[in-house]
């Protein structure tokens, strides 16, 4: 499960003017883990920005597996053309696909960890499944709770983190790239184990 290349998806829209946005949390991990990796993000010929290196440490002090960290430089709801293309390039099969996403349906600063099922009504998702043919990818979503009030969930998820909620999110965002880390590392189900259980901790 731990040897071979991971492909590590940030979803979001790209452009200074979303980078703060609740939809790019997935990328905000991404650059915690790009800090981690020691490496910065360069544009691919597939649309996209990425860091190839490797992330974290073997038992023995080996360095961990090869991951490239991948940022979509299409808008979200057409992400699958990027991630299909990057997959292709560096052949990398669906199970050693990570997609990094922001999710409603979860209380904000709430990590979960799944492979396959539903999308959830996130167009990111959906256009990654299509492009893929399968649903069967981990995805690791990234809370951040439901707009208050009568606020349209399509304005809520385009408007930035509050001052109030960005101490949080930064711990949050430390969380989620541990877990990305503990599934490259240790395989998914002890990832899994770890985050929703504590157990391992």
């Amino acid at each position: 499960m731990t040897s071979g290349t991971w492909l590590v998806v940030g979803l979001g829209n790209p452009g200074p003017e979303y980078a703060g946005n609740r939809h790019n949390v997935g990328q905000m991990v991404l650059d915690v883990l790009a800090r981690r990796m020691g490496g910065s993000f360069t544009t691919h010929k597939a649309r996209a920005q990425v860091l190839d290196g490797r992330l974290g440490v073997l038992p023995g002090g080996a360095p961990g597996p090869r991951v490239i960290l991948a940022k979509p430089a299409s808008y979200m709801n057409v992400s699958g053309g990027p991630v299909g293309a990057l997959a292709k390039f560096y052949d990398v099969t669906p199970d050693r696909l990570l997609v990094v996403h922001d999710e409603l349906d979860l209380p904000a600063q709430t990590l979960r960890l799944k492979v396959d099922g539903g999308e959830g009504g996130h167009n990111g998702l959906k256009s990654i499944s299509s492009a893929l043919g399968t649903k069967e990818y981990v995805r690791l979503r990234v809370g951040i709770g439901r707009p208050p009030g009568r606020m349209d969930p399509a304005d809520y998820v385009l408007r930035d983190f509050a001052v109030a909620e960005r101490p949080d999110l930064g711990v949050t965002l430390e969380e989620a790239a541990d877990a990305v880390e503990e599934v490259v590392l240790s395989g998914l189900e002890k990832a899994q184990q770890r985050l929703h259980t504590g157990v391992g901790r």
